[in-house]
């Protein structure tokens, strides 16, 4: 995936948002760090970037200024729709698997995080 969007200057972690902002619409950048799992300095790190580049815009949201709301820009939806199909990448990692098995990964893999997610918290609370 990064091979294929680094002619386009852009990550897998930026694809997303963009992906998000393009599909969903304005979205608030807590809610991304929960979507993609990340850091939420990463997320910061990457929505500065993405800003500078001119592809997103962030503003202050009406009830928490704190918060800020993301939303795609011109530039970025034209960027968006140069970007090419990456459909390819799931073709090739799960065709011929069985939807059944890859809803048991899903679930599995989900399971795992939170778990490690809640053994975290924990320790960040009792040092």
């Amino acid at each position: 995936m990064d091979s294929v969007l680094r002619p386009y200057d852009l990550g897998s972690v930026q694809w997303y948002v963009l992906y998000q902002l393009t599909h969903v619409g304005p979205t608030m950048q807590r809610d991304l760090v929960r979507l993609l799992a990340i850091e939420r300095a990463t997320m910061s790190g990457i929505v500065a970037t993405l800003v500078r580049k001119g592809l997103v815009e962030q503003e202050p949201d009406r009830v928490d200024q704190r918060q800020k709301l993301l939303r795609i820009t011109a530039a970025g939806a034209k960027l968006w729709g140069e970007l090419p199909d990456l459909s390819f990448i799931r073709s090739a990692a799960f065709d011929d698997i069985d939807d059944a098995d890859i809803a048991t990964a899903v679930r599995v893999l989900q399971t795992a995080t939170e778990r490690l997610e809640k053994l975290l918290q924990q320790k960040e609370t009792y040092p």
